[in-house]
Parts: C-alpha cells; structure tokens; sequence
C-alpha cells in the first residue's frame, strides 16, 4: 500500500500597476511586446529599480501564510536559458526569500490538516511562449511575447506535507481564498497570474522515506491539479508493484487524454549557478513597516468561517461556502445586519436564490443588482405575510434581472398575498367541491392527501394565497 508525498510550487502574479523593475503596464489584454522597454527586455546599460508596492504585498503574504518575515533581504540572478527569458537569467531571491517557515490548515472531509509553507519569494516573470500547431510537445513553432517579462510574481512553495490529490486540491483552494481576501492578485489562472508545479513522489504507506520524485507541469486548473496527481499516484503505483523503478522526470498533463506525458529527463539537480544581483542593493525590511502593514490584513477566510460557525450558529457547509470569497461574505454579513431575523434563512436564500441566478448568468457577487438591504427587505415581507415564499421566488428572480426594490415588484405585479379569510373560504369551498374523492379519502383517515387540495387552491391563487390559512380552513371545512 502506497501513499503520495506531494508539494506544490505556486506562482503568483501580483496585482500591481507596474513591474517589478521597471515601469511598464502589467495590463494583461495588450498586444504582443507592446508592454516592454530596455529594462524588462534586459538591454545592456539597463538598470533595475525595485517596485514597492510589490514588497508591500510580498510582507503581506507572508504574514497571512504565518511566515517569519526576513528583516535583511536581497535578490539574485538564475541562469538559465530559454527562449522566453530575453537576459538569459531571472532576477529571483533565492538564499533570502521574504518569508519562510510558515503554514496554511486546510480541511479535507471534516479533518483539518496542515500544510507548511517552506517560503515565500519575489521574483519576475518571464515571458510567454506561443505555441503555434500544437501543444508545447509538438508544435511546429513558437512565438514569444515579453510583455509578461519583469511582471513581479511571489512564488510560494509548500513542504511535501500533502498526502492525497484531494488535500492538494483543497491546499490550493484555500490559498487562492486568502490570496483574493489580500487582494495582492486576481488569481485568474486562464490569464497565468495563478500557476503551479507538482513534485510527487509515492513511498510505503508508514515510511517516513522519499521516493523518487517526478514534477508535473501544464496545470491549468486545480482540478487538472488533482486529476494528475490521481493518475501519477495509479501510474507510480504499477510501476513499483511490477518492480520497476519511477524515473526522476518532468512530466507534462494531456487534459484531452486525462494522462501525463514525458517531457525530459532529470538525472542531476539543475546547476542555476546562483549570485548576489549586483544592479540591487541588500533589502532591508524594517520591523515598523512589517507591523503597519499587519494592521492591514483583513478577517482571513480559516477565521472567518469559524466565526459564522460561532456567531451565526451557521453549519459548518454554510459557513465555509460563504466565505469562499471576500465580497460573499461581507454580503452575506450585510444581508444579516438588516434582516431582524435568523441569519440561517438569509444563508438559504444566499446559497439558493442568489447563487443559482449568478451561475446561470455568470454574475459576480459584485456585480448582482440586488442589494443586501433589497433581501432583508423581502425576508422581512415573508415573516409580515405580504408575500409567501414560494411568490418570494418569482419576486427575487425580477430584484435579480432589473435591480428594483421587492415592494416596487409586488405592487407592480399585484403579488400581495391573500390573507383575508372569507375570500380563500370561497376558494376552498369551490376546490373541496371539485375534488370530492381526496376530500373523502381525508375524512377517512389519509391526510397526506390534503396536500394536493392546498395545491389546487395555490393554483387557483396564483401562489399568492397564505398557505398556513389555507391549510387550516381546509381542516376546518374537511371536519365538519
């Protein structure tokens, strides 16, 4: 029996106007090689100025992540070549990262797990190669665009603590919440300011040995992320069973074919041939800067779902599911403080209604037209009897389309619940008179029947009338 010893590699785009050297758009739609100049394309006489901002959001990280911040800094080069890395090395900060030894908890089917976080460093990004007919194994050739060259990234890399592709699923899921909740990136992977690489290594299930360790390559999505590793934990697996030995590789994932792929052999440690970056000075981080910036952090989404749980008496599903983002959470928590009623029906009608229509629209919570007040409003017609729930969701769907106040929508449509006695009499008269049979059937004892008269009179009403009056005048009329 054989378990995954996995860790994963993030890199992070950060949301800065410009990069992390020069001043040059980080805009992501421009054309090809429109955003570059001599110091992202790494001209001779070029030199270097660091990006604050970036600094400023790599200290913040790293406190989110319960990293130790590094007071003395500094940046390197990695040399390397490759077509799209115009100076053939990376400005990168290797021996001094900005943050390290932290740790991230993660919950994986109700057991909380933790993930810690090796470190946490700055660096750019390279540029990006265009592979045109085909995929990066065979294309007949490549383009390179250098806008995204110099773009300042945070690459933060786990231990090898994760053990199933399901908590790394999770791992990322979670680190992706708290990177949004920071608002340091948009983590839009389509646009590559969320990537990662997976090494993964199976060993004895018990053995605290590594195995050998293959890295994959070519996730676009974190459940590509958890399918590979489903399929090079299987893979591995036969290989070892059938007494053969795993090759030390990179592979990358097929997402049409659900398989990885040999992508080349890693027989030794690549030599980077690491130095100090002689164009930047050491960086010093002082302890002041560190804590203002630590009276920036928001509520995390980890304390936040305890809170919900806590304070709102919120199950555990709820809790977690409205705090996946920032903007949900504070609507949500919005919604509450102007409903007088119990935050377990706002969070229905939030998970429900609310993301039902977003889903089907590809709505952002930003961008909904229904205000939280609007929600609380037409909860607090439920409770009042003006409209019933079932009208509330007909009412709720028109707020979500045109943005209008529920009482403009119930007034306009005439939705006003029928609440008046001797009228929904006449009604249940007129259904128990066209429906004799179940109303015998009720007489003699089967009272699950009565159900579908309320029905016929909902029906008739249009939904509009009161289903608790309803359902006694029917008793009352049914037992005399």
């Amino acid at each position: 029996m054989f378990e995954p010893v996995i860790g994963i590699e993030v890199h992070v785009q950060l949301k800065t106007e410009s990069k992390l050297f020069c001043p040059c758009s980080t805009r992501f739609d421009a054309p090809p090689n429109s955003n570059t100049c001599p110091v992202c394309l790494g001209l001779p006489g070029a030199l270097p100025v660091l990006n604050k901002k970036a600094i400023e959001y790599g200290i913040k990280t790293s406190l989110a992540l319960n990293c130790r911040v590094t007071e003395s800094s500094r940046f390197d080069r990695k040399n390397y070549f490759y077509p799209d890395l115009s100076k053939n090395y990376q400005i990168t900060q290797n021996a001094f990262p900005i943050g390290a030894d932290g740790y991230i908890d993660v919950v994986v089917d109700g057991t909380e797990r933790r993930v810690r976080i090796k470190r946490v460093h700055l660096e750019e990004d390279a540029g990006k190669s265009v592979h045109e007919g085909g995929t990066i194994t065979g294309a007949a050739y490549s383009l390179e665009d250098y806008n995204r060259a110099g773009v300042p990234l945070l690459e933060i890399v786990s231990e090898p603590d994760i053990r199933s592709p399901k908590e790394a699923y999770e791992y990322l899921l979670m680190l992706r919440r708290i990177l949004l909740y920071l608002g340091v990136s948009d983590c839009k992977m389509e646009e590559g300011s969320l990537r990662c690489d997976v090494n993964i290594s199976i060993r004895p299930k018990g053995s605290d040995k590594f195995g050998t360790q293959v890295e994959l390559k070519n996730l676009n999505s974190f459940r590509a992320v958890e399918r590979s590793l489903e399929y090079e934990v299987r893979r591995q697996s036969d290989v070892v069973a059938n007494g053969g030995e795993v090759v030390r590789e990179t592979r990358h994932w097929d997402e049409a074919s659900q398989v990885t792929v040999s992508m080349r052999l890693k027989e030794r440690a690549e030599d980077y041939r690491y130095f100090p970056e002689p164009d930047l000075p050491k960086l010093k981080i002082e302890k002041a800067w560190v804590e203002e910036v630590k009276t920036t952090l928001p509520e995390l989404p980890g304390a936040r779902r305890m809170r919900f749980i806590s304070d709102y008496e919120l199950p555990q599903y709820d809790a977690a599911l409205l705090t996946d983002t920032r903007e949900l959470a504070d609507y949500f928590e919005a919604a509450v403080r102007e409903y007088d009623g119990s935050a377990k029906t706002v969070s229905n009608w939030i998970m429900g209604e609310l993301l039902r229509l977003m889903n089907a629209t590809g709505t952002e919570i930003g961008e909904v037209k229904v205000s939280p007040g609007d929600l609380a409003d037409m909860l607090k017609m439920i409770d009042k009897g003006t409209i019933s729930g079932k009208i509330a969701k007909t009412v709720f769907e028109e707020m979500f389309a045109e943005g209008k106040s529920p009482e403009v929508i119930v007034k306009e449509k005439g939705l006003v619940q029928i609440a008046d006695e001797d009228e929904l009499l006449r009604i249940v008269d007129q259904v128990i008179g066209e429906n004799q049979e179940v109303a015998d059937e009720i007489k003699a004892g089967k009272d699950k029947a009565i159900g579908f008269l309320v029905g016929q009179v909902m029906k008739l009403t249009r939904g509009r009338a009161n289903p608790k009056m309803v359902n006694e005048l029917l008793r009352q009329r049914l037992s005399q």
